[in-house]
């Protein structure tokens, strides 16, 4: 993904290195299925640093894909 002018540098960094939206949708749904996977693990083994960590960045990635939907930053290849 290529940084427009008017693209924050959070939604960049988040997307930088995926190209289609077919990409970024499965990359949202990979962290928030681990991200949703990890909360009874970290249940069963007490530790709760991936949970931790994987809520938030799903979360950062679904709203990165968002205002790249509303701003339509997709290439049309």
């Amino acid at each position: 993904m290529e940084k427009t002018s008017n693209m924050p540098l959070w939604v960049f960094l988040g997307l930088m290195n995926v190209e289609t939206r077919k990409g970024a949708l499965i990359l949202v749904s990979l962290m928030i299925g681990f991200a949703l996977a990890s909360v009874p693990l970290s249940w069963y083994l007490a530790d709760w640093s991936w949970a931790a960590m994987l809520l938030p960045m799903g979360l950062w990635y679904w709203l990165c894909l968002r205002w790249a939907d509303r701003n339509t930053v997709w290439s049309k290849e």
